[in-house]
């Protein structure tokens, strides 16, 4: 009876994906110069890529941007990993994010999401919100929101990664 209950509670797991590690799927996404980037080919440049979806008018999204901003340099070094900012940002609002990348000096790719096809995947229903993936497209971590200090979790995540793969 109990090995009954056991394999029941198993499927049910498995069957709503519980125990499964999701995928982000290898969408197109839109370079600031409108160059389209196939996301999986993205994932390639580093062990580890920090997906952040973010938006222009999103205060907290553009505080996290900046806080990784100070650290990217280091982080890139120690983990091998990368950043991507992915914007939601509607055709009307995208043609202010250039200027916004580089008035805060942001070093990482921005990519767009202009059809919301990365963004309706996975499930992203509010901002900023932040991912860590492999070069598989494995999510790794899956965190909402931002408040200071939260990037002290992003990157003690990103350690124990990059010590597990050694």
């Amino acid at each position: 009876m109990m090995k009954w209950i056991s394999t029941c509670f198993l499927l049910l797991f498995v069957g709503t994906g519980l125990l499964a590690q999701k995928q982000v799927p290898d969408v197109k996404l839109k370079t600031l110069k409108k160059q389209t980037v196939s996301l999986h080919s993205a994932l390639q440049e580093a062990d580890y890529t920090v997906l952040s979806f973010w938006a222009t008018w999103c205060a907290p999204c553009k505080r996290e941007l900046n806080t990784i901003a100070e650290v990217y340099d280091d982080w890139q070094k120690q983990y091998n990993m990368q950043l991507i900012a992915v914007t939601i940002d509607d055709q009307r609002m995208l043609s202010k994010v250039p200027a916004m990348v580089a008035t805060n000096w942001w070093e990482y790719p921005v990519l767009a999401d202009e059809d919301a096809s990365l963004r309706n995947a996975i499930n992203v229903t509010s901002i900023p919100r932040t991912f860590i993936v492999d070069r598989e497209g494995t999510i790794l971590y899956d965190h909402s929101g931002y408040k200071p200090g939260d990037e002290i979790e992003l990157e003690e995540k990103l350690s124990a990664l990059a010590k597990a793969r050694r």
